[in-house]
């Protein structure tokens, strides 16, 4: 674990790998830390936001760096269920790349839990990671110019919605017709840092 200063009211931890930045968030989101305001997980990194008017800054790097990890701990930020056409382009292609065959893939997505790791990319993106390392793919060689919002893609390690039209390079596996961020909705991503995500066929 490694703690850097972030101006004089926020805390860069950076962590080995994402079993540990899910541990950490998990830890901190369950036992808050006083004068705390703010967790932003990403890959390997915990950003911790203070209010400077309560607390300092070195107090909670002290009690960020007493923090014992658990391994196997995740956030747990409630459950959301969510409908996929599986008509992805690249549904073939990973079906191939796994070996599971198309109706394989769509068995695998549907048959876990995944949970949201963290947020980024574009708002209302989250990456999700499930238990099983069967759907790990390769992002495409070849990004495609255009994603169609609702798309829902694989790469790595991670699952995805996208919640907007833009440029991806993931293998598409299917379509989602729920809007995942909506700024007149509160809260208004479906999918944040520790939403448990369970894919359903439509």
């Amino acid at each position: 674990m490694r703690l850097a200063p972030c101006g004089d009211a926020a805390l860069l931890v950076e962590l080995d790998n994402l079993d540990q930045t899910l541990a950490l968030y998990a830890e901190l989101s369950r036992k808050p830390l006083p004068g705390v305001t703010d967790l932003v997980p990403a890959a390997r990194t915990v950003l911790v936001r203070i209010d400077r008017s309560s607390t300092r800054l070195a107090d909670v790097a002290e009690a960020v760096a007493s923090v014992q990890l658990r391994k196997g701990e995740r956030p747990d930020a409630g459950q959301v269920q969510i409908a996929v056409t599986y008509d992805g382009a690249d549904l073939a292609e990973v079906g191939e790349l796994t070996g599971l065959g198309e109706r394989g893939v769509i068995a695998a997505h549907t048959g876990q839990e995944w949970m949201v790791a963290f947020a980024g990319f574009a708002p209302g993106f989250g990456y999700l990671v499930g238990a099983s390392d069967a759907l790990h793919v390769p992002r495409r060689s070849t990004p495609r110019t255009r994603v169609p919002a609702g798309a829902v893609g694989l790469a790595g390690e991670f699952s995805g919605v996208y919640p907007r039209e833009s440029p991806g390079g993931w293998q598409l596996i299917g379509t989602c017709r729920q809007p995942m961020w909506d700024p007149d909705r509160t809260p208004p991503a479906v999918l944040a840092a520790g939403v448990r995500v369970r894919f359903v066929e439509a």
